[in-house]
């Protein structure tokens, strides 16, 4: 990446920068190859950040799916976090896990599951896993919530084998004008569903996969307690990542815990021959990234105070601007063959491509993604009647209060005093792109765009080749779109 003007003395955030197009050979976004630049070789260089608001197994399948990874929060029960990795390495690649409902289960029990699904709609079936039939919201509309199932359900269904292609399960859905395809394997018991949409996102993503062609998720682990014990346990659940992660990561007991770590890890690869990467963070500054590699890290986290739920730098003053943050700690990872997450601070698909181009190997995301399905929180309607999901900072004092849950009355009073994040905030669905599939579509459409408007082919060479400028509040204003007229 080069400035196309003189950089100025100050930090600078996504806001303050654009990228100037280059002449271009690449005359199609499909032509566009996203593959993230960390060593993790990820289809899309895009993590769901471990926040428990919004990480869980749901996310995690969705978003491996399109090529991605989620990370599990550090404060989930070490059991929780083996059924979930469990299950996500149970899960089909190409079709979606379904919300499988009992035919007796009263009808309101069932459409609180519907919204775990952005298509919602849930599947019906017997003892033996077979499909009987499918509710949602027209099936449900106007009959009493204490029916059971099977009594409103749709038998009309739309089935494909489980080795059916995307393409054929479009076509056969064109021609039905279902909503939904139900796969099933040689038996007729239920493996997954499909839309229309999901059969198109097929044929776009690639899908984030292990060496056993299973999806990859990662899981994050804290540096206070039993750091080693908690990464050889999680190792054995066949976590792909390990993620060290702490709001101040340049400190004594990261760097203590990374050393603890990777001699584990390194092990660990030995026995499997499956070398899994360590993540550690979160630094601003080239010094705390250096450090963190030459500590065992692979992938240095970057962004101090960025994030929406983050209060740190109105409370403490600490944090960095996160494009500088990015560039100058990219550079230092660069120089010792390491590379680093942009974590933090993206609110369009602006920011992500000018992460990527100032030197990010992948993109963490928490916040933007917590307004969707496929979060972890319930779906709650506001008294206007629009859809949220509740969300908080991981150094809230809400956040705190679960991390503390096994230490006395008093230690737990006394950490709940100091906090650096919200501990509620209403993250709003937006009706445009109320799944997380709908925002990494919106997402990679610009990313991809970017790469060609850069004349690049790759991240490695959108990172060469893109040409960054400095504007004003009133020039990123301009770029803005206005939704109404503004005579």
């Amino acid at each position: 990446m080069r400035f196309l003007n003189q950089p100025p003395a100050h930090d600078l955030t996504y806001n303050d920068v654009f990228m100037a197009p280059s002449r271009s050979s690449v005359t199609s976004r499909l032509d566009v190859d996203l593959t993230s630049q960390d060593g993790i070789d990820l289809p899309l260089p895009l993590v769901v950040a471990n926040m428990t608001a919004i990480s869980g197994r749901r996310m995690a399948e969705t978003v491996a799916r399109r090529g991605g990874i989620a990370i599990l929060p550090q404060d989930i029960p070490i059991d929780i976090v083996v059924e979930a990795i469990a299950r996500v390495k149970r899960a089909p690649v190409r079709f979606e896990t379904p919300v499988v409902v009992d035919p007796t289960m009263p009808v309101g029990d069932a459409m609180n599951l519907v919204p775990k699904r952005a298509h919602g709609q849930a599947i019906v079936v017997d003892e033996q896993n077979h499909p009987i039939g499918r509710i949602g919201a027209a099936q449900a509309e106007g009959v009493d919530r204490f029916l059971q199932v099977r009594d409103v359900m749709s038998t009309d269904l739309t089935t494909v084998s489980k080795d059916a292609d995307p393409q054929q399960v479009f076509e056969t859905l064109d021609r039905t004008r279902h909503k939904i395809a139900i796969a099933i394997d040689e038996e007729g018991a239920l493996v997954g569903v499909m839309t229309s949409r999901g059969a198109v996102r097929c044929g776009i993503y690639a899908p984030a996969l292990d060496e056993q062609g299973h999806l990859r998720i990662g899981t994050a682990v804290g540096i206070s307690g039993d750091a080693a014990n908690r990464a050889e346990a999680l190792l054995k659940t066949h976590a792909d990542v390990l993620v060290m992660d702490t709001a101040h990561g340049h400190q004594k007991r990261m760097i203590e815990a990374l050393e603890a770590v990777r001699p584990i890890r390194d092990r660990h690869a030995d026995e499997t021959g499956i070398r899994v990467p360590i993540v550690a963070g979160n630094v601003v500054t080239a010094q705390g990234t250096l450090d963190l590699v030459e500590a065992g890290a692979d992938v240095v986290k970057v962004g101090v105070g960025p994030g929406a739920m983050c209060t740190t730098r109105m409370q403490t003053g600490v944090g960095r601007p996160q494009f500088s943050a990015v560039l100058e700690c990219a550079e230092a990872a660069a120089s010792v063959e390491a590379a680093v997450w942009a974590d933090g601070g993206v609110r369009h698909p602006r920011d992500v491509a000018l992460a990527l181009a100032a030197g990010g190997g992948a993109v963490m995301i928490g916040s933007w993604f917590a307004g969707t399905y496929e979060s972890t929180g319930d779906l709650l309607s506001a008294p206007d009647g629009r859809q949220y999901k509740e969300s908080f900072g991981m150094a809230s004092a809400r956040a705190v209060r679960n991390r503390t849950r096994g230490n006395s009355a008093f230690e737990r009073a006394r950490a709940a005093l100091f906090e650096e994040g919200i501990s509620s905030s209403r993250m709003y669905l937006d009706p445009a792109r109320p799944g997380v599939e709908d925002l990494l579509d919106y997402i990679s459409s610009g990313v991809r765009s970017a790469f060609t408007y850069a004349g690049s082919r790759t991240l490695a060479e959108f990172q060469e080749k893109a040409v960054v400028g400095v504007q004003s509040l009133a020039g990123f204003e301009e770029g803005r779109p206005i939704p109404t007229s503004w005579a």
